[in-house]
């Protein structure tokens, strides 16, 4: 019998009621997969304390508490209090999802930017992890992080990166690591598997974005779940030209390191 790879997805949304409702199914699929590490993302306040509640029970999740750009002008006063409070609570690793959105655009740029400070000082004050949402805002995105970093390096994850190449290297330059998700792996994404194919071995993370995003070959399927993260892992392994243990053992140890599990 196979081994399975140590795979540790680092973004989903197991509180979204199509995983939380059969979650015990979900975490014993991806742990016969090989995943030994998930991280539960909050993207309210609600969902936040939901994902805690989840790594409380279950000892291959984490969690990460934070106001998701498109949720961030819905947020209720005390809200980011409710946030600071979970950054502080057991097993919470990482801060998000947070980040900037153009393409939906429900919350005004003033707002999101502010939320995204927000997580950006709290960071800093905690030592936790980003974890950072762009979607049709790259330009944006660099020029946030250029006035917010001071010419310090940041720790986080340009999370189901769609970038360009040139957009990858000076999110690398700021200190965060880049994480793929299902979309690397669709037929027609050669040129984000070639952007994969140069992130450095040390900084690139894997992803599900679950229940969305489901990989090739299951793409449309819903929900997407943390078992099928593998997928994602035998794609960037070939696109990268290595072996996919080497690159399942590479990403669980940045996963590890990043969020402090080691």
């Amino acid at each position: 019998m196979t081994t399975p790879l140590p795979l540790f997805d680092t973004h989903a949304h197991l509180e979204d009621e199509s995983l939380f409702q059969q979650l015990d199914h979900v975490i014993h699929r991806a742990t016969e997969t090989g995943v030994v590490g998930m991280v539960a993302i909050g993207t309210t306040a609600a969902t936040s304390h939901r994902c805690v509640e989840i790594a409380s029970t279950y000892s291959n999740v984490w969690a990460a508490v934070g106001i998701h750009p498109n949720d961030c002008n819905e947020a209720a006063v005390g809200d980011w209090d409710q946030i600071v409070e979970l950054s502080r609570a057991p097993k919470v690793v990482a801060l998000g999802e947070t980040g900037l959105d153009r393409y939906w655009d429900r919350a005004p740029w003033n707002v999101q930017v502010d939320y995204f400070r927000r997580h950006i000082q709290l960071s800093e004050e905690t030592g936790l992890p980003l974890v950072i949402h762009m979607r049709n805002c790259e330009a944006e995105m660099l020029e946030e992080l250029a006035k917010v970093a001071r010419g310090q390096k940041l720790r986080g994850i340009m999370h189901s990166f769609t970038g360009s190449a040139e957009g990858a290297k000076l999110f690398l330059e700021y200190g965060l690591h880049i994480s793929f998700a299902g979309m690397v792996t669709f037929p027609k994404s050669e040129a984000l598997r070639a952007v994969a194919a140069q992130i450095p071995h040390d900084r690139l993370l894997i992803e599900t974005d679950s229940p969305y995003l489901s990989p090739h070959p299951h793409r449309g399927q819903r929900p997407n779940e943390p078992s099928l993260v593998v997928y994602t892992a035998k794609c960037l392994a070939e696109t990268r030209n290595v072996p996919v243990a080497e690159l399942a053992f590479e990403t669980t140890a940045n996963a590890r390191r990043l969020f402090a599990l080691e």
